[in-house]
């Protein structure tokens, strides 16, 4: 457990007396959900206000989705973040619950929850305007975590349009379609991610306990925008992939008919070829033309000129 505490126009202090919290300025406690097993026995006590026994087991969900729950003490966010690698594949998420009281925030988040951690520095190295309420220390996080999605944009669009043009190269040799109908279920499982976060965030505009300044709503509906692209690319890369998976396999299918095609006039071109030396092969006595003495070179003639006459005749009508 860490606490800071935000005095008016100075940088945040880190309380080391866990056992009572300042009277004054603004309190954020910031619980490793490892090390919070009976949280809100610390709290309750110190804050004077009863948590719900249900936000505390949601608090202690590592995988809880993006949800906003309030009561009329303090309102109760879930936000679901990436997890400590920047990258996509594979998906990994971090959530966190706040609970934002009059001026105390308390956080529950996992051990190596990245964007706590480079938020919490944010503030303690004074880059930025200090926090005059709670609902800003806790946008200065949220951000943090929006802002760690919106990085991976670039280079998930590089990985797919590489990944794209391999794939529909008729000279490239990788035939590994079946990783981008895996990036496409990533991508989808993104969607789903945004769309939960921005429910919460409208939720919790809608149902806080708080009056929020003008300022602070700007603040909520910029965090709500950048979500908003994310989804966005989220699903412009859905169609993509979709509309490359589909490239993909009509490739497959147009290659498959040109060997049929290829196949189909080397069987005709053969076929009489074949007629024809069926007929001389018959075991008859009775057939003049094999006592004949240019017999052999004239069926050898006839068979050279049928074969390229038919295969003049494909080629000019560009069946190969």
């Amino acid at each position: 457990m860490e606490i800071l505490h935000f005095a008016t126009d100075t940088t945040p202090t880190v309380l080391t007396d866990t056992g009572q919290i300042p009277e004054d300025g603004l309190i954020w406690v910031d619980f490793c959900r490892d090390e919070a097993q009976h949280w809100e026995c610390w709290a309750e006590p110190l804050i004077g206000v009863p948590i719900e026994p249900q936000h505390v087991a949601d608090s202690h969900n590592p995988t809880h989705p993006s949800f906003f729950d309030g009561t009329l003490d303090y309102d109760m966010l879930m936000f679901q973040g990436l997890g400590p690698r920047d990258r996509l594949f594979p998906l990994e998420t971090r959530t966190a619950a706040f609970f934002m009281f009059e001026r105390v925030l308390i956080t529950i988040h996992a051990a190596d929850n990245v964007s706590m951690s480079l938020a919490r520095k944010k503030m303690l190295e004074g880059r930025g305007k200090p926090p005059d309420s709670v609902l800003k220390i806790a946008h200065t996080v949220l951000d943090t975590m929006v802002d760690r999605f919106l990085k991976i944009r670039e280079p998930l669009d590089a990985y797919f349009t590489e990944l794209q043009d391999e794939l529909l190269d008729p000279a490239s040799k990788t035939d590994d379609w079946r990783t981008l109908l895996a990036g496409r279920r990533m991508v989808r499982k993104l969607e789903w991610l945004s769309e939960n976060q921005l429910e919460a965030i409208d939720a919790w505009r809608r149902g806080t306990r708080s009056d929020w300044s003008a300022n602070e709503e700007v603040r909520m509906r910029d965090l709500s925008e950048h979500v908003d692209r994310l989804l966005d690319h989220a699903r412009d890369q859905e169609r993509d992939i979709e509309s490359a998976v589909q490239l993909h396999f009509s490739s497959v299918t147009h290659h498959t008919n040109k060997i049929v095609q290829t196949l189909t006039v080397l069987s005709a071109i053969f076929f009489p070829l074949t007629l024809i030396t069926g007929i001389y092969g018959m075991n008859f006595e009775n057939m003049p033309e094999l006592h004949w003495r240019y017999g052999y070179f004239f069926a050898l003639g006839l068979l050279v000129s049928i074969g390229g006459a038919l295969l003049y005749l494909f080629k000019r009508r560009g069946f190969f």
